[in-house]
C-alpha cells in the first residue's frame, strides 16, 4: 500500500507535465526573468517523453538479451572458463563513460539516436550480467540434486528451477540498469538525439534555470516511477517469507 501511495505522486505529476505543462507556468516563472519563456515550447513533453523512453528501453532490452544469455552460459559448465573474460567484457562498457562512446561512435554511426543507443547499452550491461551470474549462482545445489533426482534435463532444469529463482535478483540489475540509463540518455542530445537532454541544454546554453528544472524533473520522474514499480515486481517475485518482512 505505501509503495502505491510514494508512486501516486510522481505518476500524477508526470502526467499533468505530459499533458499540458503551461499548467505549471506560474511555478517555473519564478526562475526567469519577464522577457525569458518559462517553458519550453520547441517540442512537446509528451513527444520528449516517448523518444526519451524508446531510447532508454530498447537499449536496455538489447543489453537485457546479451546479458542473460552471456549470465547463462557462464554459469553452465561448458562456459564456466570464461566467466572472468564475459566479466571483463562486461565491465569495459562501464570503464569508458557514455560520453566517450559517443564521441567515439558519432564518426562511425552518425548523429542522431544510433550512437545513443550504443552507449546505453555498453553502460547498461554490466548490473544485469552480474545479478544474472549471482542470482543463478545462488541457486541451493540441494534444490538443483533434488531436480537432478527427478530426471530432469539440464534444460529442464534452467527454465523451471534456476531462472524463477533467480529472477528476483536479475530484476534488481534490470532495475538498476534503467534508472541509470533514464539519467545518462540525456547526453544524447549533445549528438543530436531527442530527449529531455535538449531541454536540460537548451537551460544551460540560454542560462534559463526553469528549462533545466523542466528536464531534470521529468527525467527525475520517470527514475523514480520506473524503480517503484521494479521494486514492486521484485517483491512480487520473491518467497512469501521475504515479501512479509
Amino acid at each position: 500500500m505505501r509503495t502505491w501511495l510514494g508512486l501516486g505522486l510522481p505518476m500524477l505529476l508526470l502526467l499533468i507535465m505530459t499533458i499540458n505543462i503551461e499548467w505549471l507556468a506560474p511555478l517555473f516563472n519564478y526562475f526567469v526573468d519577464e522577457r525569458t519563456p518559462a517553458i519550453y515550447s520547441r517540442d512537446s513533453v509528451f513527444n520528449l517523453l516517448l523518444w526519451h523512453l524508446a531510447a532508454v528501453f530498447i537499449a536496455i532490452s538489447a543489453a537485457t538479451l546479451v546479458a542473460l544469455f552471456a549470465g547463462i552460459w557462464v554459469t553452465r559448465t561448458s562456459g564456466r572458463e570464461f566467466l572472468p573474460l564475459a566479466r571483463a567484457i562486461a565491465n569495459l562498457g562501464q570503464t569508458f563513460p557514455p560520453v566517450a562512446v559517443l564521441a567515439l561512435a558519432v564518426p562511425a554511426l552518425g548523429f542522431g539516436l544510433t550512437p545513443t543507443l550504443v552507449a546505453l547499452f555498453l553502460y547498461g550491461m554490466l548490473p544485469i550480467y552480474e545479478n544474472t551470474v549471482t542470482g543463478l549462482q545462488q541457486v541451493p545445489e540441494r534444490v538443483c540434486e533434488a531436480a537432478r533426482g527427478m530426471g530432469m534435463s539440464p534444460h529442464q532444469r534452467l527454465w523451471s528451477i534456476e531462472l524463477p529463482l533467480a529472477l528476483p535478483v536479475i530484476v534488481a540489475g534490470i532495475r538498476i540498469s534503467l534508472v541509470i540509463s533514464i539519467g545518462t540518455a540525456t547526453i544524447g542530445s549533445t549528438v543530436a538525439a531527442k530527449g529531455f537532454g535538449e531541454v536540460i541544454i537548451a537551460g544551460l546554453l540560454t542560462d534559463n534555470m526553469a528549462f533545466v528544472l523542466q528536464g531534470g524533473i521529468m527525467v527525475a520522474l520517470m527514475a523514480i516511477i520506473t524503480d517503484s514499480l521494479l521494486q514492486h515486481l521484485e517483491r512480487r517475485l520473491s518467497p512469501a517469507v521475504s515479501r512479509k518482512l
